[in-house]
């Protein structure tokens, strides 16, 4: 029977429903009926105060306005109070390019959240059972779900301030049936759930049967499956937080850039669920089309020999692979060029945030840390230009004989090919005299004729 099989899934979840204000998702079919039924006969035992809520979706005209009838009877005969949403949600799906499915689930949630600020609820049960369990995961694990997804529906979740409860995820939908049969309910029943033009139809009348016979007890089995997949999921999660942070180089709403040879040394699940996370980041809103393909796709890039490459996702995100450094950003940006002319010591705050400064030393003061730069007074031809690279610019390395092409400059030193258009190139009136730490010119250094020194300094 339903009964003690729901209350032991709830005390198998330490789960104690007392004393609590609950909205009660409601269509009129036997699942949500029979939970509506359920609660209201633990009300008054477990001091329960509920509220139901209704969605008219308006797919089949003055049928689900039956349905909606029928609820609000059930709840005025029972003193329950009763919440009804009437909204048109083709026009929505014409309206987003949403379907059926998706826009009709954002519509029942925001209306369910609504209802329960109302009363000050702080729980909404639905009633999805056992079946549903399993149609779920297979579902997702057939259209390719990853992480956490493919672990089917949750007992429980946080929903806004509150959160959802499903008492029903252990029974089956026949055990529902005789529930309704035993209390003499008359639930609505929705004819859609029949075509198989939808997918989850299609699993329920072809394939759950088949596995029922391999084994009745097969929703049990999914929903231990599905409880032990999310319990593990959150353990190697959390632990693909704390990696992840110690390999990102940038973050931002609409970027992330990792260092590829530090991603590379987390553990392999890890690394799975970390580019699960920044995909999860980025996507306000994730595209259905998003799959465990991508994730495999993301391998291939960060395995690839070549030092750089490219991947569109979904929605416009792209993937740009330049050396070890791996950016995932919705807009590939393009540095504008900039131009500074300096003729006294100062500081130039540069547009990528960064800044150089310049000042006159004493003679015989000596720094050579890598973001620093000394040059003899008398040999700087003012101004002191700080700019974008040019086509064609070249350097006189120091220690070296003739010239070099900063374009091969940034090659070796594997600047990516978006950093090589806003790093700072700083010049005299004639020549190129430093490339802020990346290479010196062969006029820094220190110089025994010298009575001044310039020092630049270079702040990222």
């Amino acid at each position: 029977m339903l009964e003690p099989k729901v209350e032991s899934f709830l005390n198998r979840h330490s789960f104690k429903l007392e004393d609590e204000k609950i909205v009660v998702g409601v269509s009129g079919g036997p699942d949500s009926l029979a939970l509506l039924h359920f609660l209201l006969m633990n009300k008054e035992k477990r001091k329960l105060s509920i509220v139901v809520a209704h969605v008219d979706h308006m797919f089949r005209g003055e049928e689900s306005f039956l349905d909606a009838l029928f609820v609000k009877d059930f709840c005025e005969q029972h003193r329950i109070p009763f919440e009804m949403l009437q909204i048109n949600v083709k026009e929505i799906m014409e309206a987003t390019g949403k379907s059926s499915q998706v826009a009709g689930r954002d519509v029942r949630y925001d209306f369910y959240q609504q209802v329960m600020k109302k009363y000050d609820a702080s729980y909404l049960a639905l009633g999805h059972h056992g079946d549903d369990q399993i149609e779920t995961m297979l579902m997702r694990l057939t259209r390719g779900s990853s992480g956490k997804a493919r672990a089917g529906i949750p007992f429980l979740r946080p929903f806004h301030e509150g959160t959802i409860f499903r008492p029903f995820l252990g029974v089956t939908k026949d055990e529902i049936r005789d529930y309704c049969q035993r209390h003499h309910l008359t639930p609505r029943l929705d004819p859609s759930n029949e075509k198989s033009v939808y997918s989850r139809n299609r699993f329920r009348k072809h394939v759950l049967p088949f596995l029922k016979t391999e084994n009745s007890h097969v929703h049990e089995h999914f929903q231990r499956f599905s409880e032990e997949l999310q319990s593990d999921e959150a353990f190697l999660q959390e632990l693909a937080v704390e990696r992840l942070n110690t390999v990102m180089t940038k973050r931002a709403d609409d970027k992330i850039t990792i260092d590829i040879k530090r991603f590379l040394m987390m553990p392999l699940p890890l690394q799975r669920r970390g580019i699960q996370l920044i995909l999860n980041y980025l996507y306000k809103e994730k595209p259905a089309s998003l799959s465990a393909i991508h994730i495999d796709q993301v391998f291939v890039l960060l395995h690839h020999p070549e030092p750089s490459g490219k991947l569109d996702f979904p929605n416009g995100l792209k993937l740009i692979r330049s050396y070890f450094q791996l950016s995932f950003q919705f807009h590939q940006q393009t540095a504008e060029p900039y131009y500074f002319e300096i003729n006294q010591p100062g500081t130039i705050v540069l547009p990528t945030g960064e800044s150089i400064s310049i000042n006159f030393i004493d003679e015989g003061i000596s720094d050579t840390r890598h973001n620093t730069a000394v040059f003899n007074t008398n040999r700087i031809k003012w101004p002191i230009i700080i700019r974008t690279r040019k086509k064609g610019d070249r350097m006189t390395l120091k220690g070296t004989h003739g010239s070099k092409k900063l374009k091969d400059i940034f090659i070796d030193q594997k600047v990516s090919a978006q950093d090589r258009d806003s790093w700072p190139v700083v010049t005299d009136r004639e020549d190129i005299i430093w490339l802020p730490g990346l290479k010196r010119s062969s006029f820094e250094g220190i110089d025994a004729s010298a009575k001044q020194y310039i020092q630049l300094t270079y702040n990222k």
